[in-house]
């Protein structure tokens, strides 16, 4: 069986981050489900096979990283970094945070702050969400945590950086982290996921939680080998007033899955969830996104875009649920996908669940190809054809970039896309 290739060891250290009994009901819950197949609905599109056949190592001896890609930890950033799911120091840096704030790991978190850490950790997300959820909890050996106390604004932004390291064989390595923010402060937080070696396995979860009135801008990216695999879950829980963007830029990976979860738990919170995935060769990308709007008067946004070439696929299945009393909802969803190949291919199915009667909620989907008139515009100018295809699909996938706030992390991003799709044949 695939789990006995998974099963966790008593000397993976996990006790200093959960506590046994959670452990032990992660252990049954992944035993029980193991990887999912297609023949589970929320799975239908993306196989795991591939995944599900590889032995994956997990007690990985210490490596040496020598440089981190500048795209998701500029030098001298405010950071946390980790390899292999072992925090390292050396690679890190809290100077300059103010007072009360705490950056660190959870190790440390559940030593230092344990009433904190145990009052959010593995309570924001449920275990059974997803089996790679039971699969985190049961074995993650650290993570990352953050918390922001009541009214501390953060101009820096945070870099928080998971690398799984090349080594002989396939690894896996499970990452966690948490955010506390409490009401009415401001922060901005890069994730980053790097694969440095082939058929490395990352699985990650972020735990949440959004204070009253706090203003929060999250973003992800997953970078590296594109033969590695990379699973996300992600659960926010906002409260009154509260706004929260995440941004999920993928690049790297094979096969990768991202599971990106608000729950609208307060009047008037606010959540923007965007994404940009560029898809070549056989990488696959399955994003699912769920916005539970729990209370009146929440507005939120979804603009995903897809760029696919090669024999490239993806997945977009976007769920919005609107409770009865959720009066006064609006919500926009959209998803727009670039197929540059005749064989490269997307399903997509965006969703809505209303069950309140005083809302405004749209949602839609485009899938084509480059307008031949724009294409034949800019050769006419004396653009040569390849220099005036990445021009107009640069100008597509930009849309989501321009929507980051960030703009240390928007500009490296624009000069990585611009040189990968200058390089498309």
């Amino acid at each position: 069986m695939i789990g006995a290739d998974l099963k966790p060891t008593e000397s993976c250290g996990c006790e200093q981050v959960f506590s046994a009994e959670l452990r032990e009901r992660a252990g049954e819950i992944w035993e029980r489900e193991g990887f999912p197949t297609t023949k589970h609905e929320e799975w239908r599109f993306t196989s795991l096979r591939e995944i599900a056949e590889t032995k994956f190592e997990t007690e990985l001896p210490a490596v040496q990283i020598d440089v981190i890609d500048p795209v998701a930890m500029p030098e001298g950033a405010v950071s946390l970094v980790f390899v292999d799911g072992k925090f390292d120091p050396d690679r890190s840096n809290g100077a300059g945070l103010p007072d009360g704030v705490v950056l660190s790991s959870l190790k440390y978190g559940i030593t230092e702050h344990r009433d904190l850490v145990e009052a959010h950790i593995g309570k924001v997300i449920a275990l059974d969400e997803t089996p790679f959820v039971a699969l985190n909890t049961r074995m993650t050996l650290d993570g990352a945590f953050l918390f922001v106390p009541r009214g501390v604004v953060i101009e820096q932004p945070i870099y928080i950086v998971h690398i799984a390291a090349e080594h002989a064989s396939p690894t896996l390595t499970n990452s966690r982290s948490l955010f506390v923010f409490e009401s009415d402060c401001q922060a901005k937080v890069v994730e980053s996921s790097i694969s440095l070696g082939a058929k490395n396995l990352q699985n990650t979860v972020a735990e949440v939680v959004v204070g009253d009135n706090a203003v929060i801008e999250h973003v992800r990216l997953q970078l590296g080998s594109e033969e590695a695999y990379h699973i996300t879950n992600m659960q926010i829980a906002q409260r009154r007033g509260a706004n929260f963007k995440t941004t999920v830029v993928t690049l790297g990976g094979k096969i990768v899955r991202n599971d990106i979860n608000g729950l609208l738990n307060g009047e008037g919170t606010e959540c923007t969830m965007n994404g940009l995935y560029v898809g070549r060769g056989e990488q696959h990308v399955d994003n699912h996104t769920r916005l539970d709007h729990a209370f009146p008067h929440c507005p939120s946004h979804e603009l995903f875009k897809g760029v696919l070439d090669d024999k490239s696929s993806a997945v977009f299945n976007g769920k919005i649920i609107v409770r009865q009393i959720a009066q006064k909802t609006d919500s926009k969803q959209s998803n727009m996908n670039l197929l540059l190949s005749d064989d490269a291919m997307i399903n997509t199915k965006p969703q809505l669940e209303i069950f309140a009667d005083d809302v405004r909620c749209t949602h839609g989907a485009t899938i084509g190809r480059l307008d031949d008139e724009a294409m034949f515009y800019l050769q006419s100018r004396g653009i040569a054809k390849d220099d005036a295809r990445s021009l107009l699909v640069y100008a597509f996938a930009s849309d989501v970039l321009d929507r980051i706030g960030i703009e240390v992390v928007r500009d490296t991003l624009e000069e990585r896309l611009l040189e990968r799709f200058h390089k498309t044949p």
